[in-house]
């Protein structure tokens, strides 16, 4: 860990899939519900946790390439993404659970801080649906989805927006996320950032993304409060 004052901060900001939430298990099989429409074989758990991070079409069209299909065109990919939503509405939350500490911390943080925003690259309706499902919702003044706006992350706006809104500077914001798209957004902000070791990161070592810190478990966000 650094030398962050983890517990001095105005707001925070959490990534949603693979920071607050392992969801990888539900999108697996909505993708490969979804993969069975094209007769692709089945997608394991370690691949669907190395496409997550970019959105629902990103993960799909980097599962078809991955498994030697021919590159999608727009009208095959919005089939495809419409498959799969249908899918992943209707399990959503069947096996995804929050991560260890993460209930616990975000009781700490709601109630001693009080400013806590979820950005996302996930829709903002099934970010939404998977938060109240989860019972994590009621910690959240603010949900930032990757359709909230024109951009999504690594752009800074996202985080700028959720800054706004929490009416905190960005210098007095720490984001918490598990991948290069979270730092670069954190970076593109002016906010500080920490990274979850074993998160979806692409495979990427967390150590060597250029965050402020690399956390083991949720945790290390409250520790010595």
């Amino acid at each position: 860990m650094s030398d962050l004052k983890l517990n001095l901060y105005n707001a925070y900001l959490f990534d949603l899939d693979g920071t607050l939430v392992d969801t990888a298990p539900d999108l697996m099989v909505a993708l490969n519900r979804t993969l069975q429409t094209k007769g692709f074989r089945p997608a394991g758990i370690e691949l669907t946790r190395h496409w997550v991070g970019h959105g629902a079409r990103v993960m799909i069209d980097e599962a078809v390439r991955d498994m030697g299909g021919t590159p999608l065109d727009e009208a095959e990919l919005d089939y495809l993404y419409s498959v799969f939503i249908e899918h992943y509405r209707t399990s959503i939350a069947t096996e995804s659970k929050p991560y260890p500490d993460v209930v616990e911390t975000l009781e700490y943080l709601y109630n001693h801080v009080g400013r806590l925003g979820v950005v996302t690259n996930k829709r903002t309706d099934l970010s939404m649906q998977l938060l109240r499902a989860l019972d994590l919702y009621r910690f959240f003044n603010i949900v930032v989805g990757g359709d909230t706006m024109q951009v999504q992350k690594p752009a800074a706006e996202p985080a700028l927006y959720a800054c706004n809104e929490l009416d905190s500077k960005p210098e007095d914001t720490l984001f918490v996320g598990d991948s290069q798209t979270d730092i670069q957004c954190a970076r593109a902000a002016g906010c500080d950032v920490v990274c979850m070791k074993d998160g979806y990161n692409h495979g990427i070592d967390p150590q060597t993304l250029g965050a402020d810190g690399v956390i083991r478990t949720f945790a290390e966000l409250v520790d010595g409060s």
